[in-house]
């Protein structure tokens, strides 16, 4: 393809990518493809000569379309949204044309300067505490990474040796501080609530420690408390393992709860230097917990100034996480990652071979973002937050945020109105409502709510996720998509309501 065919097929493309999002709401939003039906329609082996574009262009449409799942129709109300717009798809492209590893400053100035700036904008449209832009107190900031299990991995390994150091600083360089430290890494326990998203115990997994899990209770909104925390804590210690680190949580992934910031970090103050779960580092003590607070889905509404307020207790934690790729319209994948000690990234990930050296890395001049994450190459990714963030200005995206908060209590005053098939499980939260169809019992609860939870799904205009808390199975609606308006909570109002009637007559009441 030469630069005038690259022209004409890329308009073209942008013409149908416009038509798409504007028809969008057309297509059924789940694919109703069977396993292996593209290997069916495509060839064997890649082709020996090149072919046209056009052709190429036809089975996007023939072949491609019938596969995907819509994530921007407004019928798609499953997992959490994930977010695109216009504006992060221009930057998509200037950041495709300039392409690039761009894994230290010298590789492309602009691509780290920009994300520095980009991140301090974003932390304070937050609300979140001075400690986590690059010019606090704390010597933190933030980085780009590409999903949220990624910033929780990354920030496991930091907590990790930051733990372990500390236990073993009273020992001089030799064979004991080896022995001491693999035993210790042996005994290390990363922790989260029973309602933390899978990526913290895949993590745990990937870097062979333990994991547990602190219960939640439903009279506790399924959020993870400070006595609960406690009481597992001292459970570990009692078995001789060592906690090192914790996810707390803002937005559940199952029902959007938010973990007891405030009385997890009083918890851990007052385990401090007690010999029982925090201290000093020296041998008998235990080093300062690590606290990662994940917030992929729920922390984009920190926007709104109501809700500031919950970002006030991070400044006594040492990470935290969203995702501007879910409910901040721009496109996947761009997760925001803020710490407060920037060093506890670069100190475990640092590695720093001749080929990489440079004299404006080596004077410390500069951020080398190579340095607060795992893999060595990175993608302009900034651009688009930065596109974003220009294009709707903060009013707009907090607008879009509210509208998705709006659309949920709208849906849940719905589900009120009809007592006699629903009852709502939790309440609207960060625009995620869910819900369970009555019956006698709760074996006939559970079965009636996920009958209409697959009958709704199979209709193809709505797309449901679902979850099970304490063996209780839940609907789970979440209104974030930038396209939902009152229509769309009517009609898949409307389409419970079918449903559940359908189920409720069909079984005995």
């Amino acid at each position: 393809m030469d630069i005038n065919e690259f022209r004409t097929a890329a308009k073209t493309a942008i013409d149908e990518i416009a038509d798409y999002h504007e028809n969008v709401s057309s297509r059924r939003v789940v694919s109703d493809v069977e396993p292996g039906y593209l290997r069916r329609l495509l060839p064997s082996s890649a082709p020996e000569d090149a072919e046209p574009f056009e052709a190429i262009r036809a089975d996007v449409e023939d072949k491609i379309m019938p596969g995907i799942t819509h994530w921007s129709s407004p019928g798609f109300m499953a997992f959490f949204p994930c977010s695109s717009s216009y504006p992060a798809a221009i930057a998509e492209m200037y950041s495709n044309a300039l392409s690039g590893a761009h894994f230290n400053w010298i590789c492309s100035p602009a691509v780290t300067e920009l994300e520095t700036i980009v991140l301090d904008w974003t932390a304070q449209a937050l609300g979140l505490p001075e400690c986590f832009t690059s010019g606090g107190s704390t010597g933190g900031g933030g980085v780009l990474h590409g999903s949220a299990s990624e910033a929780i991995l990354t920030v496991m390994v930091a907590a990790r040796d930051k733990y372990v150091t500390a236990r073993t600083a009273h020992l001089g360089d030799g064979d004991d501080k080896d022995d001491e430290t693999w035993r210790l890494r042996s005994r290390l326990v990363a922790v989260g609530s029973a309602g933390a998203h899978s990526s913290t115990r895949k993590a745990a997994r990937v870097l062979g420690v333990r994991f547990a899990a602190v219960p939640v209770r439903e009279a506790d909104g399924l959020a993870m408390t400070a006595a609960s925390l406690a009481e597992t804590l001292d459970e570990l210690v009692a078995r001789g393992l060592e906690p090192f680190y914790l996810t707390a949580t803002l937005g559940t992934t199952d029902v959007c709860a938010v973990d007891d910031l405030v009385g997890i970090a009083d918890v851990l103050a007052a385990r401090a230097g007690s010999g029982s779960g925090s201290g000093s580092g020296s041998g008998s003590g235990r080093p300062d917990i690590f606290v990662h607070v994940d917030a992929a889905y729920a922390g984009s509404a920190l926007l709104l100034p109501e809700n500031q307020h919950l970002a006030t207790p991070l400044a006594r934690f040492h990470s935290f996480n969203f995702n501007p790729h879910k409910w901040m319209l721009t496109t996947f994948d761009c997760s925001a990652t803020f710490v407060r000690s920037r060093a506890d990234l670069i100190d475990a990930l640092s590695v720093n071979p001749p080929y990489l050296r440079n004299q404006f890395s080596e004077g410390g001049l500069v951020t080398d973002y190579r340095d607060w994450q795992i893999p060595l190459g990175r993608r302009f990714r900034s651009l688009k937050l930065w596109f974003v963030l220009r294009s709707y200005g903060l009013a707009g995206l907090r607008a879009h945020i509210r509208n998705g908060v709006d659309m949920a209590e709208a849906l849940e005053s719905r589900l009120r109105s009809r007592p006699d098939l629903f009852a709502v499980f939790t309440p609207a939260s960060f625009g995620l409502v869910s819900l369970r169809v009555r019956g006698r019992d709760e074996d006939e609860v559970n079965a009636r709510s996920e009958e209409v939870y697959h009958a709704v799904n199979a209709a193809g205009s709505f797309y449901l996720t679902s979850t099970v808390v304490a063996g209780k199975f839940a609907i789970r609606v979440c209104l974030g998509v930038a396209t939902i308006r009152e229509d769309h909570v009517q009609g898949v109002f409307d389409a419970l309501v079918t449903e559940a009637e359908a189920v409720c007559g069909s079984l005995p009441n």
